[in-house]
């Protein structure tokens, strides 16, 4: 497997930190949600970054390559599109599932894999599928997770080292989620960096988080704790990464804070003594930082070349329907008692469970405020909101994302009548009008597709 490009210290770019973002000094590449940019609309920051040189680097959050479904072809041509757009050098995913196709819901939100044969199965596969469609090479990263999944066949370092082996896919390591699975699953992040091919290493995530009851909460909305950059350290005794990046992506601290985070990170970094360094594809970071269209100079071919030179289609052949049916069945059971309040399945920790759930509907609540931001304001400000949208989200999964999600909550609320004032409830209803075209159903609409929903 060739080295990756050097990249260097980096931020996650948000909408909420441009300005800031582009007067950080000594910034050397940022990384942005690949569902938050249009190719052709691309943000005037962006833009002006990409002109100084800085990489840009595509990070997806819901191609679900987890999942027992094969992935969807129109996300992966969105995903790479935006690569060509930015220039990347790679795009970024997750291992994690985030929906299901029977029943159909949304989770909003990353949730594990269970480290078992059959799940490993449909990844490689979901992978090696993704590999074929992208411009340009493909990591994945290793996500944070409030609970486990019973029946485990394999750990951590299994898990991403045959992923690497039988796919030649790359490692985007999270060392915040590293603290965050040893505080709620109990793993220990030292014996998982011993384990895993860190050749395959792409670059490093940086973030923050919170502990309450006992469970570490992977805000991205906290500074980055000392225990995250020991873990950093940790990886840096053992390699020189090519790069490592900043999250943030709540509560945002002044450019100052920022900077000094980024100070902090960055002195880990340079700190010795550490691994030997691997060859760096494109020169120093200053030649990096000249050279901002990295396609050109990457054979994606050649950087995807798999360890061992395995064919890993020839090797082990494609999943059994049979295999992803079982998968399917254990990720659907799962998701609905989180989304849809059914029955936990057999084995989990129930309370882990109800703490996921609430996380869920938190953050749906949450994403739905900013992408209808008008609803908190006529609902009488965010804490009638949160609590309305609460409400609603118990016996309302998402099925079609958090725009129709929108849509859907206000129609519920102007069938039942609220809010209660008259005054919102005819700004409510004009809001849903001038977005959904038509006049809310009546209540016998309502009532026969609960029905219709229940006998289903």
């Amino acid at each position: 497997m060739k080295p990756m490009a050097h990249l260097g210290v980096g931020i996650g770019w948000r909408p909420e930190i441009a300005d800031a973002v582009e007067r950080l000094s000594g910034l050397d590449w940022v990384e942005v949600v690949a569902e938050n940019v249009c190719p052709g609309h691309l943000p005037e920051s962006l833009l002006r970054l990409r002109e100084r040189g800085t990489r840009v680097v595509p990070h997806g959050v819901s191609l679900g390559l987890g999942g027992a479904d094969r992935p969807d072809a129109a996300k992966l041509a969105a995903l790479g599109e935006r690569a060509v757009a930015l220039g990347a050098p790679l795009v970024t995913e997750h291992i994690a599932f985030v929906r299901t196709s029977s029943p159909v819901l949304e989770a909003g939100h990353l949730l594990p894999v269970p480290r078992t044969r059959d799940a490993l199965d449909v990844l490689c596969e979901n992978v090696r599928i993704a590999q074929d469609a992208l411009p340009v090479p493909l990591a994945l990263e290793n996500i944070a997770a409030l609970f486990a999944w019973p029946g485990e066949e394999l750990t951590e370092g299994q898990f991403l080292t045959e992923l690497v082996e039988r796919t030649g896919v790359r490692l985007l390591i999270d060392v915040a989620n590293l603290h965050t699975n040893r505080v709620n699953r109990g793993e220990d992040p030292a014996v998982v960096l011993d384990a895993i091919p860190l050749e395959a290493l792409a670059y490093v995530h940086v973030a923050g988080g919170i502990e309450r009851a006992g469970v570490w909460h992977d805000t991205h909305a906290h500074p980055v704790p000392p225990v995250v950059l020991d873990l950093l350290a940790e990886l840096r005794s053992r390699v020189e990464p090519a790069g490592v990046l900043l999250e943030r992506d709540d509560d945002f601290p002044s450019e100052a804070e920022l900077a000094g985070e980024l100070a902090a990170i960055r002195a880990v970094v340079t700190a010795g003594p550490a691994a030997p360094a691997a060859p760096i594809t494109a020169g120093s970071a200053d030649a990096a930082r000249t050279e901002p269209d990295p396609i050109a100079e990457l054979d994606p071919v050649a950087e995807l070349d798999p360890v061992a030179e395995l064919d890993p289609v020839a090797e082990s052949g494609p999943v059994a329907e049979s295999t992803r049916t079982r998968v399917a069945l254990g990720q659907a059971a799962l998701l609905s008692a989180l989304v849809a309040g059914t029955p936990v399945p057999e084995g989990f920790d129930r309370r882990r469970i109800r703490v996921q759930a609430r996380a869920l509907a938190a953050k749906r609540a949450d994403v739905v405020a900013k992408v209808a931001p008008e609803l908190p304001v006529i609902l009488g400000g965010p804490d009638p909101y949160r609590e309305a949208f609460l409400s609603y989200a118990k016996d309302r999964p998402m099925t079609s994302g958090y725009r129709r999600d929108a849509l859907d909550f206000a129609e519920d609320l102007l069938i039942r009548d609220l809010p209660a004032d008259p005054a919102a409830r005819r700004r409510l209803t004009t809001w849903w009008r001038d977005r959904a075209g038509a006049k809310p159903p009546r209540r016998i609409v309502r009532w026969a597709r609960t029905l219709s929903g229940r006998a289903a």
